[in-house]
């Protein structure tokens, strides 16, 4: 039977400021790679990956966008029905993390699909200089209701993770009718 190739294909975007390691995620997620002289994105990236979670084969859509201001004429296109996103903020750095409520805020006010999978992660793990605390992350992200992980692209400690529990949130959250009491009160 053919059925086993059916694939669910899921639009997931990264976003986050420049320089916090978007493209090295990406890369290694989808090609297992990573260059510590990673060039910044101009525009967008793109790739496919194909992810088996539970069983079911999920063709996954990934958009790296570049942080800097001047490539944000084409955010509401590229926020358009996407199911999953992934906020990246760099560890090492307090000024990636106080700006993710702007890309918050800019996803509230693009996203086409309200009740899409977010996962914040924590990135660059590997190296000294933690400006970020593990404890710090966590509340943000669940503030702001969202998964959360530390990776990093370097070491590949928590990429693979960070694409299949968005994957699998988003299964659940697709397959269940949502009454509105799953949030907490």
């Amino acid at each position: 039977m053919e059925d086993q190739e059916v694939l669910t294909t899921l639009k997931i975007l990264i976003i986050g400021e420049s320089g916090v390691g978007k493209s090295s995620l990406l890369l290694r997620f989808t090609d297992d790679t990573f260059d510590p002289e990673q060039a910044a994105t101009i525009g967008v990236d793109f790739k496919v990956k194909t992810l088996t979670v539970d069983g079911n084969k999920a063709k996954l859509a990934i958009w790296d966008t570049a942080g800097q201001e001047r490539f944000r004429t084409l955010t509401p296109s590229y926020y358009r029905g996407a199911q999953g996103v992934i906020l990246v903020y760099d560890v090492c750095s307090k000024q990636s993390f106080a700006k993710l409520d702007a890309w918050l805020n800019e996803l509230e006010t693009f996203a086409t699909k309200h009740d899409m999978v977010k996962m914040l992660v924590g990135n660059k793990i590997d190296k000294e200089k933690r400006e970020v605390s593990k404890d710090e992350g966590l509340k943000f992200a669940r503030k702001h209701h969202m998964l959360f992980i530390e990776a990093s692209a370097k070491t590949k400690e928590g990429v693979q993770c960070a694409f299949e529990e968005l994957v699998e949130k988003e299964g659940i959250d697709s397959a269940e009718e949502d009454d509105g009491t799953s949030q907490a009160r």
